[in-house]
This record gives structure tokens, sequence and C-alpha cells, in this order.
């Protein structure tokens, strides 16, 4: 089974950016990917996907349209999440995964924290 590493977070202060990326171990390009992420007390939540292949097709949460953009690198097995705006209510563990009900094991996720 592919497994996924994800980095790139960190503490940013409200306005600034980051960019994720999630590594899988072997290819990923016929699959829809997705972000999630999961903050302290409450249920992990879907963020945005992408669709396989060339990843023509993508989508996102109300919460971070028009500021996170998800996009893919095939040959590189990655998936990445560019966040700019973040907000406080952004924090959160931030996950990649295939799609319900295609769901893999999970990763170790990368830990995003807004805050001045």
């Amino acid at each position: 089974q592919v497994q996924l590493v994800e980095s790139g977070g960190g503490l940013v202060q409200p306005g600034g950016s980051l960019r994720l990326s999630c590594a899988a171990s072997g290819s990923i390009s016929m699959y829809t990917m997705g972000w999630y992420r999961q903050a302290p007390g409450k249920e992990r939540e879907w963020v945005a996907r992408i669709s396989s292949g060339s990843g023509r097709s993508t989508d996102y949460a109300d919460s971070v349209k028009g500021r996170f953009t998800i996009s893919r690198d095939n040959a590189k097995n990655t998936v990445y999440l560019q966040m700019n705006s973040l907000k406080p209510e952004d924090t959160a563990v931030y996950y990649c995964n295939r799609q319900p009900p295609y769901i893999i094991t999970w990763g170790q996720g990368t830990q995003v924290t807004v805050s001045s």
C-alpha cells in the first residue's frame, strides 16, 4: 500500500502563507487526492481535492475557497497545498489521502499554526 508523508507545516502569522507537500511512496497519478485537516477537539474535515492524471479538476471547502490551491506533480508522486491569507481558524494538523471510500492509512500529518 502506498504510504503518505506530509511536510511543510509551521508557525505563521495571520495573513501569511505556507506550502504543504504530500509525498507518496509509489505512484498516485491514477488517484483523486485530497487534503484534510483536524483542529484540536474537532473531527477531521475535508479541505480540497484534485482529480487524477493531470489534475484538471479541483474542488475546495467553502472555508478555504479563494485562499488555498491544490496541485500535483505525478513525476514526483507529490501533492501540494498552497495556503495563502491564513487565518487563526486554519490552525490544524493537515493530512493528505485518497478520497472516500478509498481512504488508505493516514500519514502523521503536518502541524499548521496560525498565530500572532
